[in-house]
């Protein structure tokens, strides 16, 4: 886990060389193993495995006495030292778009004299945080180092809106699972001035009153094309890293090469690799990577390297059926002379729910805990730094909300085809002739309501999500519950009344504060994408591999912009994002793509998901024997029990949100068995974060 933190103080200077930070009584501080960038009065730390050149600290030369100007840089950033400083430079004068422009994947921190500025993402996916302290405030790119700060205590109301409303940010606020830590949006930027906090987003907020322009669909799939290639060059063209040393190969064993041997130590193989899972993302990034041209010191200038092939990685779950096309498509494109492919092959060993004794703890709760051993065996084979095609779908496709977007722009015409094809996807059946009636209605209906009034009936019906949640079988029941400015996650049916109450008193307060309120389609759009950011953080965190490093270019901040840009009349075709990434491969020069390329495969993932659970059934009866979430006053022991036991014997129940509670139950355990603190020194917290390792009663816990 890597993270960066810093602070802000009133204080002009604490008197010290700035080897460590030093709260109000001058008492030393700093995080364990840290790396500083830079000291006193506001010093900024590095803190984890980071790579030599993941870190960039440029400084431009002012005139003496002048104000202090610098800018840290942390991650994959495509951008050259001098483009640095010009963009350190326009932030100096305001212009804070410009620290979010570059190629890759990073966070930039800005020091003007006392002024301190933060730029999160637009995804989300690389998120700061930030907490009063010491006359000051603190800021990190992650939230457990500020809790232990603080020694915070759990926020037991915003884990019931994590479990009630993942994808509302009206119920989420900007808290995080920890008292007194807040989080800033995505789109947004922390401004520091000695101490005093201010948030402003960086990004053009679209009018309600009038549409915004349309952008011509070619040249708009064309810098969604641009935008990709510029992500996977600057991964490409960043230095190599060997995996550090690992325990000696015991030598050759009967059945197992090299590479199945280096796996099982747990090393990445050096160099440059990908997923190749046969769907539309993870091929496009695999395909770029292989054959990107122009790349420096290849021959003919083509490929990841001088003699290099990529290595492609294949996830072959034996348990689950029905992935033989999706194999086939993904070893049709293998086929490519410049890749080397490698199916891993797993059993019930990597089901969903298996080896949940295991694993790290995390910066906070996620669905994603559940499958991170499932992740951990594709990507233990996979290279040092290692491309996946997660954000994909969320970047690109279109949420049903914004069928309401384009009824507000009068473009109703663009409805027929999304609505004629959740039409098929029903059958044929007479239900299938209403459906196109009621998208319609839905959408309308959505078009037509307010902000602030979504919010309020979303609040109203809140509390009876646990009493009455529609099942989502199909895509065309799917879309019409999406259809709304607020939903339940399926994870709030088995919340107690008193949660899904406090949850919907959420709801409404936010409905009353002003907002800039984006169209609905946009809104929940964002909302998604977000949601599914913070999701992939943790599962990097969780299925971490030593010396490895996952790239997810799609959630890159220029691939989000760009996309965003794409008209919502091109976004709702269906196969829209497989038509698009087709468009992308054939403009960098790839146009022989297998059959059914593009095809979805969700149907797959819900099988080993329902697999899994019935697999793991006893060890997850077991975790719900006495589970804190029961503790805390967010579920009732025997309700989950029973719904296990109904969902492992084939009732029709969202797996998603069974997920979403074992995933919380499995945190909470984690994070009260935790041992030591993120901080170090004479004033370092005395307690780590949820101070006493144990739960308190809810009732306790209200800031």
């Amino acid at each position: 886990m890597r993270w960066l933190v810093g602070w802000s103080s009133i204080a002009a200077s604490f008197g010290t060389v700035g080897a460590v930070g030093h709260d109000d009584e001058g008492r030393t501080v700093h995080p364990v193993g840290s790396q500083l960038l830079w000291g006193d009065p506001d010093p900024l730390w590095a803190v984890g495995d980071w790579r030599p050149d993941e870190i960039r600290v440029i400084t431009v030369a002012t005139p003496e006495g002048a104000p202090t100007t610098r800018l840290a840089v942390l991650g994959c950033c495509g951008a050259t030292d001098e483009q640095l400083r010009v963009g350190l430079l326009a932030a100096r004068g305001g212009a804070l778009r410009h620290l979010t422009a570059w190629p890759g994947s990073y966070t930039a921190v800005v020091q003007i004299g006392r002024r301190i500025t933060v730029a999160g993402d637009l995804a989300g996916a690389r998120p700061v945080f930030h907490t009063p302290w010491a006359n000051g405030t603190a800021y990190a790119t992650a939230a457990l180092p500020l809790a232990d700060l603080i020694e915070a205590q759990l926020d037991i109301g915003h884990l019931a809106a994590l479990l009630a409303c993942p994808e509302t940010p009206e119920a989420l606020g900007d808290g995080t699972p920890y008292a007194g830590v807040r989080r800033i949006p995505p789109g947004h930027a922390l401004i520091l001035r000695e101490g005093s906090r201010e948030i402003t987003g960086y990004e053009a907020v679209a009018s309600l009153a009038v549409a915004a322009p349309q952008t011509d669909p070619v040249s708009a799939v064309e810098g969604v094309r641009d935008a990709l290639v510029e992500a996977v060059r600057a991964r490409l063209t960043a230095p190599r890293h060997a995996p550090e040393t690992l325990p000696p190969d015991p030598g050759p064993v009967p059945g197992m090469g090299p590479a199945e041997r280096r796996a099982a130590r747990g090393a990445p193989v050096p160099g440059i690799g990908s997923d190749l899972s046969g769907g539309s993302a993870s091929a496009t990034l695999a395909l770029l990577a292989a054959g990107l041209p122009g790349l420096p010191g290849t021959v003919l200038g083509h490929g990841t390297g001088a003699g290099e092939r990529l290595l492609a990685v294949t996830f072959n779950d034996l348990s689950t059926p029905g992935r033989e096309d999706e194999l086939e498509r993904a070893r049709v494109i293998a086929a490519n002379p410049r890749l080397h492919h490698v199916v891993v092959a797993a059993g019930e060993e990597a089901l969903p729910y298996a080896s949940l004794e295991n694993g790290p703890l995390t910066d906070e709760p996620a669905p994603s805990l559940v499958v991170a051993e499932r992740h951990r065996r594709r990507l233990t084979a996979g290279s040092a730094d290692h491309f996946v095609g997660h954000g994909a779908r969320q970047v690109l496709d279109a949420h049903p909300a914004r069928l309401a977007d384009l009824l507000m722009d009068r473009r109703r015409r663009h409805l027929l085809r999304p609505v004629a094809a959740l039409a098929r996807a029903e059958g044929p059946s007479a239900h299938s002739l209403f459906v196109p009636v009621a998208v319609y209605r839905a959408a309308r209906r959505l078009a037509r309501t307010s902000y602030r009034t979504g919010l309020e009936s979303a609040a109203a019906l809140l509390p009876g999500a646990n009493r009455y949640a529609p099942d989502l079988d199909t895509p065309a029941e799917a879309s019409l519950a999406a259809l709304t400015w607020s939903r339940p996650g399926p994870a709030a049916r088995w919340l107690t009344g008193e949660a899904l109450a406090e949850v919907a008193v959420r709801l409404q307060g936010a409905a009353i504060r002003p907002t800039s309120v984006q169209r609905p389609g946009e809104a929940r759009a964002r909302a998604a994408l977000a949601r599914h950011a913070a999701d992939q953080r943790i599962l990097e965190q969780a299925a971490e591999v030593r010396s490895q490093r996952l790239h997810a270019p799609f959630l890159d901040n220029q691939v989000v912009r760009a996309a965003r840009s794409l008209p919502e009349s091109l976004r709702v075709q269906p196969g829209a994002r497989a038509a698009i990434l087709r468009r992308v491969l054939a403009g960098a020069g790839i146009h022989d793509l297998p059959p059914g390329w593009g095809t979805p495969s969700q149907a797959t993932s819900n099988a080993a998901g329902g697999l899994g659970l019935r697999t793991a059934l006893p060890e997850l009866i077991a975790l719900f024997d006495a589970p804190l979430l029961a503790d805390a006053g967010l579920i009732e022991a025997r309700v989950v029990r029973k719904a296990l036991r109904a969902a492992s014997e084939g009732e029709p129940l969202p797996l998603d949100g069974l997920a979403a509670l074992a995933s919380t139950e499995l945190w909470l355990r984690r994070l009260v068995t935790r041992r030591g603190t993120c901080w170090t020194g004479t004033a370092a917290p005395r307690q780590r974060a949820v101070a006493g390792g144990v739960v308190p009663a809810r009732r306790t816990l209200q800031p």
